[in-house]
């Protein structure tokens, strides 16, 4: 059985922490040893896990990304959001984590967030939680 997950974004670049919202569905599936894959079923947001303890860091890596790939009015897409495609390109669209006795196996600081690069919108991530 696919989960879903919806996210309502509230700027045009965010990270959004879904660590615990996944960790609910790992919980509520009755499933306690397994992988959980999550998906984004956009192509202008991606998911990473990264940093949780410390806000500095998302922020960080969304910088970096606007200088890796600005907003350029040369690109050709007529919706005029080809970074974002690009971004989301970047970061990926899917992950897999691992669970053990009901918890997601995530190192001390890691937190799973969905990259927001087009918003604000209505986000929608799937999961797909399978058993060991």
């Amino acid at each position: 059985m696919v989960r879903y997950l919806e996210i309502r974004s509230k700027a045009k670049a965010e990270f959004i922490d879904i660590t615990s919202l996944v960790r609910e569905q790992v919980r509520g599936s009755g499933v306690t040893c397994g992988v959980c894959h999550i998906f984004v079923l956009h192509t202008t947001a991606g998911l990473t896990i990264n940093e949780g303890a410390d806000p500095a860091v998302q922020r960080d890596i969304l910088t970096y990304l606007d200088r890796l790939v600005p907003r350029d009015p040369y690109f050709t897409h007529k919706e005029g959001n080809s970074d974002a495609h690009i971004k989301s390109t970047l970061t990926g669209t899917s992950l897999t984590v691992f669970f053990n006795e009901g918890k997601l196996l995530l190192g001390t600081w890691q937190s799973i967030y969905l990259c927001e690069f087009d918003g604000p919108r209505q986000r929608k991530v799937a999961l797909k939680i399978v058993s060991c």
